[in-house]
């Protein structure tokens, strides 16, 4: 796959040639863990890529979950993306401040409502930066566009289906936290969550399909990673992570290799590592 692909991973060079197209949209969907005390929405409205709309993951989100930013209603994301002037007929790019790391979920998002041309920014705005390209502070003049939404059933899955996954081992459940978080050997970020994984899962750390500087691995590197962790290309599989977020790098991943038969469990360690009557694992893959 060339790198340029505008379903999946762009490069700066080739959002900066594009950015005067007429029916581009530059969505920051910049989002934090509580431990690295950043506020992304500060962030944006201080310097962002020129025209960019900042997506709130948190509030563009399930309210009627306790759980944090699961996947809004079909009606709440058309309602927020009209608000930001994103409908149907635009080329999406999304990018995020730490290179790669919650752009991917968005990318998910619009897929899971049947929005297809989008990609993320390989390397985000950390790259753009540090190649001195332009930003900005200025707010994007927005017009209402018209989104048609087609929820993809497939692509996501609840607590049951996961569960019957790990009991069957059927389909692959892979999980991209850190090895210590998927062993249990670290503590999970998350008070009175408990440590470990989801029986019979593998684990391919996100920041695995990474090189040095935040941009996405080649495809044939992102192969011999998810190899590495024990994936059986030939077969389905569930993505999981933290809360979500991670868990779309893997999708994004996936993408990139040409498999599209994977699913992301959005409720993730979130859900499973608070359910008592759910069991966990320790120890490594």
């Amino acid at each position: 796959m060339a790198l340029d692909d505008p379903k999946t991973l762009v490069s700066t060079d080739w959002l900066a040639s594009h950015m005067r197209d007429p029916d581009l949209r530059i969505i920051d969907a910049s989002w934090y863990m509580a431990s690295e005390g950043r506020d992304a929405k500060a962030e944006y409205d201080a310097s962002h890529i020129p025209g960019a709309r900042f997506f709130d993951i948190d509030e563009i989100s399930d309210a009627r979950s306790s759980l944090a930013h699961m996947a809004p209603s079909t009606e709440k994301f058309m309602s927020r993306m009209r608000a930001l002037g994103i409908g149907d007929g635009h080329q999406i790019v999304v990018y995020d401040g730490s290179g790669i790391f919650s752009a991917p979920r968005v990318w998910w998002l619009f897929r899971l409502m049947g929005q297809m041309d989008i990609a993320v920014l390989d390397g985000g705005m950390v790259k753009w930066v540090a190649e001195g390209r332009e930003v900005e502070d200025l707010p994007p003049v927005i017009r209402d566009r018209h989104m048609m939404v087609r929820f993809q059933n497939q692509m996501v899955k609840d607590a049951t289906q996961v569960a019957g996954a790990a009991k069957l081992g059927a389909p692959q459940i892979v999980d991209a936290r850190s090895p210590g978080r998927f062993s249990g050997a670290e503590a999970e970020p998350r008070p009175g969550m408990r440590a470990g994984h989801i029986p019979g899962s593998l684990n391919v750390f996100y920041k695995d399909l990474l090189n040095a500087d935040n941009t996405m691995k080649k495809p044939a590197a992102l192969k011999a990673a998810f190899e590495a962790g024990g994936v059986d290309l030939s077969k389905p599989v569930i993505n999981t992570c933290g809360s979500g977020i991670t868990a779309c790098v893997l999708a994004l991943a996936f993408e990139r290799i040409g498999k599209s038969d994977h699913s992301v469990y959005d409720g993730s360690w979130n859900e499973w590592g608070a359910a008592p009557t759910m069991p966990i694992a320790t120890g490594e893959a």
